[in-house]
């Protein structure tokens, strides 16, 4: 069973078990490294009569990073990109969301990386709403957006010897999130 619209409006947590936050950046100027980050939350308040009054966050465990390979994990974890120890979470707060068609939305925020914090917007397509075999109004949202890991001040690099560097300045954001109505 789905619901309309309208009976979508209340308030939502992120399903983590559920939903995936990745990245996508270019190695080596040759191929691409895929990851996720494991731990976050985010809550949500969906306005479905009126969806640009809809508000979100998502705090993410920056040392929760898992690339595939615990050599590399570390070193992400480090000052040289995202000094988990000193800035344990990399937040977005929503600021505003435009309806661009019934299912597709720009949710436009401020991302918190490390101690750097700059406005993005995301592309989200609303991918429908479900009542789970536990009696749980759950909705999906899908989206990704290319973010410049400089203008956040993740600036190390090698460069390589055939020219190029290590790592791309590029980096992708995907959030494929299922939340669920609170109440």
């Amino acid at each position: 069973m789905t619901v309309s619209l309208p009976e979508l409006t209340g308030e939502y947590v992120l399903d983590p078990v559920h939903s995936r936050i990745g990245f996508v950046a270019r190695h080596a100027m040759v191929t691409k490294v895929r990851g996720a980050f494991h731990k976050f939350d985010g809550t949500a308040h969906l306005d479905g009569a009126d969806p640009g009054r809809s508000t979100g966050q998502v705090v993410i465990k920056a040392e929760s990073i898992d690339s595939g390979v615990e050599q590399r994990d570390q070193h992400l974890r480090t000052n040289d990109f995202l000094d988990a120890p000193n800035f344990p979470d990399i937040t977005f707060r929503t600021t505003s969301v435009e309806p661009r068609s019934d299912t597709d939305f720009r949710v436009t925020g401020d991302l918190t990386i490390k101690d750097t914090t700059r406005p993005i917007s995301i592309d989200f397509e609303y991918t429908g709403n479900a009542v789970d075999p536990y009696g749980n109004l759950r909705v999906g949202l899908e989206g990704s957006v290319t973010i410049s890991r400089k203008d956040f001040g993740v600036t190390w690099n090698a460069a390589l010897e055939g020219g190029g560097v290590l790592v791309g300045d590029k980096v992708v954001l995907e959030f494929d999130l299922s939340a669920i109505k609170q109440g």
